[in-house]
């Protein structure tokens, strides 16, 4: 009876103490939070894609994309504590670290990667008079989404273009997949998208019977740009056949897309999200080809005007890259 006892009352012990490890494994699961875009953006598949490589390859952790109107929603959820993570545009995030424009004061921000760069498209189809930027004034023009950087680099490019935003054009504010629907149905005649190649939702408007895409080439509004905001852009081209039945360059501005997070983040965790991005792109650039940009190369302090984190320094430090 005794030797039975024994037995009981260190099973009981084992027990619970498997139950207490159960209850400490538990506690520190965690959910990380990540801003993308709009549905039918490169963010949000992209953020997937990332959520699903960190839930994979972090123990703990439980990563998650969310649907978001765009680069401002994203830095306001990091302001808020309800994301852990963003994409969104360099210029943008600059606004909300130094607190200008659309974020009304600063916001602690650390840079975790530079990703890829973001493609301003201007987009119109045959029939609506437009062949050049000038050609937009007293059009019906969408300029992105309220939530969205698009309507922060898109009042720049048509301000170096010499038009008005507010004068020269009926504006209109969609996300990109409201706007090829809106043009679609002959509610607007351009609209203004900046994002990585290809967009599916202009890829749509572009494989759509009986209707013709153009791209508007509007490289030359970079320096004007570049003087009166800072270093930010750089001229660029979407490749002729990006997009079904394009068959010709078109020149453009463009700038570089950012993870970032706030001045929460561990030097552990930041270390860790980062060396996974890079080390498991694969994975990433089979959701889609823009994160082959998810490169040591491109971490350079001239392509992210936001300081980068503490954690992701080492690890390039590491790799022999400097940040």
């Amino acid at each position: 009876m005794k030797t039975i006892k024994k037995t009981t009352a260190v099973l009981a012990v084992a027990v619970s103490a498997g139950l207490a490890f159960a209850g400490i494994v538990h506690a520190q699961q965690r959910t990380m939070s990540i801003g993308t875009g709009g549905t039918g953006g490169v963010y949000y598949p992209l953020g997937g894609a990332v959520a699903n490589v960190l839930s994979k390859s972090l123990p703990n952790v439980q990563a998650t994309a969310e649907v978001t109107g765009g680069s401002i929603d994203n830095l306001k959820l990091i302001a808020s504590g309800q994301s852990e993570m963003a994409f969104t545009m360099a210029d943008a995030a600059l606004d909300a670290m130094q607190g200008q424009d659309k974020f009304k004061s600063k916001v602690p921000l650390q840079a975790l990667l530079v990703v890829y760069p973001n493609r301003m498209h201007v987009v119109t189809v045959e029939g609506t008079g437009i062949e050049k930027m000038a050609d937009l004034k007293g059009k019906r023009v969408s300029t992105g989404s309220p939530g969205g950087a698009t309507e922060v680099m898109a009042f720049r490019v048509i301000e170096a273009a010499g038009l008005d935003k507010d004068k020269d054009m009926k504006r209109e504010r969609l996300g990109v997949s409201e706007s090829v629907n809106a043009i679609k149905d002959r509610k607007i005649d351009a609209f203004f998208w900046v994002g990585g190649i290809p967009t599916a939702a202009v890829t749509d408007l572009a494989a759509t019977p009986g209707m013709k895409m153009k791209l508007v080439d509007h490289g030359e509004t970079v320096e004007k740009m570049n003087a009166k905001y800072g270093k930010l852009y750089t001229v660029s081209k979407i490749k002729a056949a990006s997009y079904p039945g394009y068959d010709k360059d078109n020149s453009i501005a463009e700038v570089w897309n950012l993870i970032v997070t706030g001045d929460k983040m561990s030097n552990d965790d930041a270390y860790a999200i980062v060396k996974t991005l890079v080390e498991k792109k694969a994975d990433i650039v089979a959701v889609h080809k823009e994160a082959e940009s998810f490169s040591l190369d491109n971490q350079v302090q001239d392509r992210s005007p936001i300081p980068f984190h503490p954690g992701a320094l080492k690890y390039f430090k590491e790799k022999g890259v400097g940040g």
